[in-house]
């Protein structure tokens, strides 16, 4: 029997110098071989093309949507909140082609945008997209 006092086994202990060395060297590689690449590009100039004449945007359709839930399509105020009257103002703008752009205000609620969506549908819009603007000021 061995009763003598038991030493604490020291802890493991990484030892970071050669990891920072060999993380060097993979530096200066990368910035090497980066470097080198730009050189071995060749100067071209692209040929140039005509274009044809641009095919005309679809019609677009602004259903805008306030936070009060009021609609207004192409700038004019829709004459009721409901989606029958939405239905009544889409369908004689709707064509094949045509696009609904939602503009819908951040506070409105999600049931005026479905209402929307349902009246777009019914109407047989069936190209819609949502506008929304950028989080990043304009130049950032």
């Amino acid at each position: 029997m061995n009763f003598k006092p038991r030493q604490p086994s020291p802890e493991p202990e990484i030892n970071l110098v050669p990891f920072i060395d060999v993380l060097l060297v993979v530096m200066v590689f990368l910035m090497l071989t980066t470097s080198w690449s730009r050189l071995t590009e060749l100067p071209i100039q692209l040929p140039q093309a005509e274009t044809t004449a641009s095919t005309p945007r679809p019609l677009q359709i602004v259903l805008t949507i306030t936070a009060q839930g009021q609609f207004s399509v192409n700038q004019s105020p829709v004459g009721g909140s409901s989606m029958a009257s939405l239905v009544a103002v889409l369908s004689p703008l709707a064509q094949k082609e045509s696009l609904l752009i939602i503009r819908a205000d951040a506070a409105a609620q999600h049931q005026s945008v479905i209402h929307a969506m349902e009246a777009a549908r019914r109407s047989g819009l069936s190209r819609i997209t949502f506008e929304a603007q950028s989080a990043l000021p304009a130049g950032s």
